[in-house]
């Protein structure tokens, strides 16, 4: 007999929970780079798989298809889910997974990125105007101060007010509340740097 959350096999959750990890497990930034003879990116600048440490190499085509790429493993992983399956609890693991399979990439020996793309992503395809408002934070936060990592932070912050203040949605203010600690964490040092105001900003050396 299999065991049922909200009458849904667990089962499911597994498969949307590992789907979704191995999904977000692929480090498009390092693929790109690397396709694109820029060399290995994690050696590169701070070292991070994502779109702003591309952005070093100077090349912004690579790095704007990092971004969209990275975004994309979280809708993708959500829609999946919602069309194998058609339940919206399953759309929350798989996006989950595929967040936490950037954090720790299976295939970088469970090292990764801060996850805000493909937390922009996955909000995007769960819950697009929350995902559409979070971007316009993110946006207008980085042309007024070019810090990728201040952007993020205020972004996730608001992410889970938004979607309980606003929306009236409880479960996903949950959601974008897990994954807002989780990017905090991940930002521990810019907090640190941002604090100090020796935080890098975009376009400046």
């Amino acid at each position: 007999m299999s065991v049922l959350i909200n009458d849904i096999p667990l089962g499911y959750f597994l498969i949307c929970l590992l789907g979704g990890y191995i999904l977000g497990s692929l480090p498009f930034g390092i693929i790109l780079t690397q396709a694109a003879g820029q060399g290995d990116l994690r050696k590169i600048g701070s070292g991070n798989i994502g779109a702003t440490n591309v952005l070093r190499t100077g090349n912004k085509p690579l790095a704007l298809a990092t971004l969209l790429l990275d975004g994309a493993k979280g809708a993708l992983a959500v829609l999946i889910a919602y069309l194998v399956f058609n339940e919206a609890d399953l759309a929350y693991f798989a996006g989950g997974g595929a967040f936490l399979g950037h954090l720790y990439s299976v295939f970088l020996k469970f090292k990764g990125g801060k996850g805000v793309a493909t937390f922009l992503g996955t909000l995007l395809a769960i819950n697009w105007p929350l995902g559409l408002i979070c971007c316009l934070i993110w946006g207008s936060v980085m042309l007024i101060f070019r810090m990728s990592s201040l952007s993020a932070l205020v972004a996730s912050a608001l992410s889970p007010l938004i979607s309980y203040f606003i929306l009236g949605n409880s479960g996903l203010a949950i959601f974008a509340g897990i994954l807002c600690i989780m990017i905090f964490i991940r930002h521990a040092e810019n907090i640190k740097r941002i604090l100090s105001g020796t935080e890098p900003r975009i376009g400046k050396k």
